[in-house]
């Protein structure tokens, strides 16, 4: 595959990423479930691998998808992979649009389908190099066919917004295509494109869904596959079928997960199993009176269900464990912990330039004022690229940029209270402020169970990596504007849990209602029953909170790391409850 395809379609996915919130909070068809761009973020994450592993990209990309939109994209994108010449691109966007086509049991015009639909009949001929072709009448097709999607379906109609997935597949196809033909950072802001067709009507309340369970399973079916298809076209709702080998991947809606397993053993082996219940979430973005948006790296202890609560936008990384590749805040913590305990290479990489510039660009397009907290700088060049970036493209001064100096439940307690505090003012100065005051007042404590995932990364060196294990050195460190700094060193974990109750114990009196934030790896139990209520006994007002440690820090850190990050009361966001 020639580098300029393989990087077309990497910049796709980068610039669909980047704004893959926006599809979650329009996503209304064919559930309201907000995870239309969580599912595709997911399901076209090995796309990142083009240039470094692009033979195992196909096989990566079918198992990798998950819901109904992912397993649609990753069937029609599959068929792509295969292109070694630019004049093969316009019959393998055809054969990729049948694919498509086929894996969904009852298509429904005014989906993404209707989008590569539409690209099919607008791709030009295959003597036509993509340097020569008419992108502005492709998109202006391409724009109209998701702008009408609005008024197809009856459910977008209500909701007064066009369809998820086919937005997802739009913002794709004019990065790539613009990527193939040369013309790169042409993509236009996706809200002046489809004005007045990206909120939810006010007013508007998702229907209630019988069908409880999202379901994937893996089936060999005993017949021929087609047989096996007609099957499990009755066996739910929103069913999707791939091929993987001489597997069948199906994907669909159930209410019934007993009948529905008890159907698949009958059409064949089932050698995979799992499922979801849909979650109806709430689609509107939480407002502040002040409209100031909060902004924060994932290298922050901040989970998913935080940023939809608290309405915070969350710049990811991206993990590499073995072949696969995933966001990191949307890889299970038990898979990664697990994997690099069986010795497994686990590795990080920053989301690239034009990524994290589609990132902001997407945040100040949606909010009238956008604080970045920003992970230190002396960590990433995070702080750099989006200043750099603001000079040239925020002339209004709509974003604020603070570098924290801070990184994983320090950058992530300091989110949390200033999104908590955010939505109690009318002041966005105000709610700079108060960042700037919770970053100087903020403290963390990491307790670190073995050395060599650190060497293993090359934080430190690998001989002291040994050593450290062999002597049963467990160091503490603490993230501080010029680096991670070592506070202390123990040997076991009733130590580590004696230095956190010692440095609380210094940092505040018996009746202060400090904020603290506790992170596990793949110890969540301890901290929680033993940790937790030892600091309880001894701050019995302080407010304490669990998260999983930041990916970014778990892949370096390890399995058996956990995490103290703390402010005063007068940052806890809870305090009213204490």
């Amino acid at each position: 595959m020639e580098r300029t395809y393989s990087s077309a379609l990497i910049l796709g996915y980068e610039r669909m990423s980047a704004w893959s919130d926006l599809l979650d909070q329009i996503n209304v068809f064919p559930v309201a479930d907000a995870d239309t761009g969580r599912n595709l973020k997911i399901s076209l994450a090995p796309l990142r691998r083009l240039d470094d592993n692009p033979h195992t990209v196909p096989q990566h990309l079918i198992r990798a998808a998950t819901g109904n939109s992912g397993n649609i994209a990753a069937g029609f994108f599959s068929e792509l992979l295969g292109v070694r010449a630019p004049g093969q691109l316009p019959e393998a966007i055809r054969t990729g649009l049948s694919k498509a086509q086929q894996a969904v049991s009852d298509p429904k015009p005014g989906t993404m389908l209707t989008v590569f639909e539409a690209l099919a009949q607008a791709a030009p001929p295959a003597h036509l190099p993509p340097a020569d072709w008419d992108l502005e009448t492709i998109m202006r097709r391409l724009e109209k066919t998701v702008a009408d999607t609005s008024e197809i379906l009856p459910e977008l109609k209500q909701a007064g917004v066009v369809d998820s997935g086919a937005l997802g597949m739009f913002i794709f196809l004019e990065a790539f295509l613009c990527g193939l033909a040369g013309r790169h950072g042409e993509s236009r802001p996706v809200t002046e494109i489809f004005r007045g067709k990206l909120k939810i009507a006010a007013g508007w309340n998702a229907p209630d869904d019988e069908n409880d369970y999202c379901v994937s399973a893996m089936v060999r079916p005993e017949g021929s596959p087609e047989e096996a298809r007609r099957r499990l076209a009755d066996c739910g709702q929103s069913v999707v079928v791939t091929e993987n080998d001489d597997l069948l991947k199906v994907h669909l809606h159930t209410d019934d997960r007993r009948g529905l397993q008890s159907h698949l053993a009958d059409i064949g082996q089932v050698v995979g199993w799992s499922e979801e219940k849909i979650d109806i979430a709430p689609l509107k973005v939480p407002q502040t009176a002040a409209a100031l948006h909060i902004m924060t790296d994932a290298a922050g202890s901040i989970t998913v269900e935080d940023a939809r609560e608290l309405g915070i936008t969350l710049l990811n990384s991206y993990l590499v464990v073995g072949e696969q590749v995933c966001p990191e805040t949307l890889y299970a913590p038990g898979q990664l912990y697990t994997a690099m305990r069986a010795g497994t290479r686990v590795s990080t990489a920053q989301a690239s330039m034009f990524e994290r510039h589609q990132c902001y660009l997407s945040a100040i397009s949606r909010f009238e004022r956008v604080l970045y907290l920003c992970v230190g700088s002396v960590y990433t060049g995070n702080f750099e690229t989006a200043a750099a970036w603001k000079t040239q493209n925020d002339p209004e001064q709509r974003l604020t940029i603070i570098d924290t100096g801070a990184a994983s439940g320090r950058l992530g307690i300091v989110a949390l209270a200033a999104a908590h505090y955010a939505r109690r003012t009318v002041d966005p100065e105000a709610v700079v402020r108060f960042a700037r005051e919770a970053v100087a007042h903020s403290d963390e404590l990491v307790f670190l169970d073995q050395l060599k995932f650190l060497a293993a990364g090359g934080r430190i060196s690998k001989t002291k990596g040994f050593l450290g294990d062999l002597l049963h050195k467990k160091p503490i460190i603490t993230p501080t504007a010029h680096g991670a700094a070592k506070v202390g060193i123990v040997r076991n974990r009733a130590e580590q849990l004696a230095f956190a109750r010692d440095r609380l114990q210094k940092s505040f009196d018996k009746a202060a209602a400090a904020f603290i934030m506790l992170q596990y790896s793949d110890n969540r139990e301890w901290v929680e029953q033993t940790a937790a209520a030892q600091i309880r006994e001894m701050l019995p007002a302080a407010r304490i909170v669990f998260r999983p440690l930041s990916l970014t820090s778990g892949a370096h850190m390890g399995p058996g790391t956990w995490a103290a990050a703390y402010l005063p009361a007068a940052f806890n966001p809870y305090r009213e409850l204490t």
